[in-house]
């Protein structure tokens, strides 16, 4: 993504509605990469909500009664994409390990209030991490996570603040049923290597393994373990 782009989102962090003002022309730029997450936002499929900071679980009981709210709203399949991003207005310094860790942290405290109110856990994935078909769980519904901040290696995660984008999972195995997820998968690819100038290499092919390694955008190599435990498993 542009740097123009992201000094406009740092400048009008004060305004009304300017953070979710930002995403949205981060998303809709020319040359971000990710062809789903556009389609929702120009078709209005973009829910965003705002919490106060990564660090803290301040909002974490907000988000998720919102998340759960947003999921039951969506149960049925529309043909549309949707996506639930989570807007965190700081801290904006963070490194690749220490997003990681407090992009976890927010989506364990979530998961476990999933657990608590007595939410069953989706039925088609795993809840083991390390498990090719692991999603998580949010009101009995699948979704995987993608991560943004500043300071991310890959710009096509480099949004000015930290993020969480929650994604139905049934949404692509449609798209796989359909015969169109290869199609849109190699151009998020080819889209993404022009930006960045290389290809993603922790981009798994849907299926084969599990994503959870590709959740926060940061390069990670075989012996990762991901912190997240479900209290469902």
């Amino acid at each position: 993504m542009t740097l123009t782009l992201d000094r406009a989102a740092s400048d009008t962090i004060g305004e009304p509605d300017s953070i979710e003002a930002a995403f949205k022309a981060f998303i809709e730029a020319a040359d971000f990469p990710c062809v789903g997450a556009k389609s929702a936002s120009a078709r209005g499929n973009l829910t965003m909500v705002r919490a106060r900071d990564l660090r803290s679980g301040w909002n974490d009981l907000e988000v998720h009664e919102q998340l759960l709210d947003w999921a039951a709203a969506h149960g049925e399949d529309d043909g549309a994409l949707h996506s639930f991003a989570v807007l965190f207005q700081g801290p904006d310094n963070l490194d690749e390990d220490a997003f990681e860790r407090l992009m976890w942290e927010r989506i364990q405290s979530f998961a476990d209030k999933d657990a608590w109110l007595g939410q069953r856990y989706a039925g088609t994935v795993s809840r083991d991490p390390q498990d090719p078909h692991f999603a998580l769980s949010f009101g009995g519904k699948a979704f995987f996570a993608v991560g943004l901040h500043p300071h991310a290696s890959r710009p096509a995660r480099r949004f000015a603040h930290p993020a969480i984008v929650f994604n139905p999972h049934d949404q692509f195995e449609r798209l796989r049923d359909q015969n169109r997820y290869g199609r849109m998968r190699e151009a998020i690819m080819a889209r993404d290597a022009k930006l960045a100038g290389s290809t993603n290499p922790m981009l798994a092919d849907h299926g084969d393994a599990s994503a959870a390694p590709q959740y926060s955008g940061r390069l990670v190599g075989e012996d990762w373990k991901c912190p997240f435990r479900d209290k469902r498993s």
